[in-house]
């Protein structure tokens, strides 16, 4: 199916975004505004966080809003020398996940990693714009089943 300029329309997403690794997540920050405006969705708050293990946090208060709808995490675990990235991820997932079901509210996970390099975190910038694909559908899906 063919994206369209209504897709998303009247379906408010905020984003989240790590500062760590900046370089990567700011440039993922700026590929998941532009998805939500090519959707035709509202563009809701933006918050930045120091990390991807502080955006479960974030996120509880931005999905307790009536004004949001949807919330995108941004965000690069990338590989260090422990496996510190690998506890990062799976606990960071594994809240937003429970967040999401918690509030009824569609949460994307545009974060890489872990175990991924620089490079291939750079490579994986688009995915920014998959998540807010993912929660735009989501967010319509669960309108038609409370309709």
């Amino acid at each position: 199916m063919a994206k369209t300029a209504t897709e998303g329309k009247g379906i408010r997403v905020a984003l989240i975004a790590s500062e760590f690794n900046y370089d990567v997540t700011l440039l993922m920050l700026e590929r998941a505004k532009e998805e939500v405006e090519f959707l035709g969705a509202v563009l809701g708050p933006v918050v930045k966080t120091p990390g991807v293990y502080d955006m479960p946090l974030a996120a509880k208060l931005l999905l307790a809003r009536p004004d949001v709808d949807a919330v995108v995490t941004l965000g690069a675990v990338i590989e260090g020398e422990t496996d510190h990235d690998q506890v990062v991820m799976n606990q960071a997932a594994r809240k937003l996940a429970d967040l999401s079901v918690d509030f009824e509210k569609p949460v994307g996970l545009g974060i890489s990693g872990p175990g991924e390099t620089r490079l291939q975190a750079q490579d994986r910038i688009e995915n920014a714009a998959n998540a807010v694909r993912a929660v735009v559908k989501m967010a319509r899906r669960i309108r038609e089943l409370r309709a």
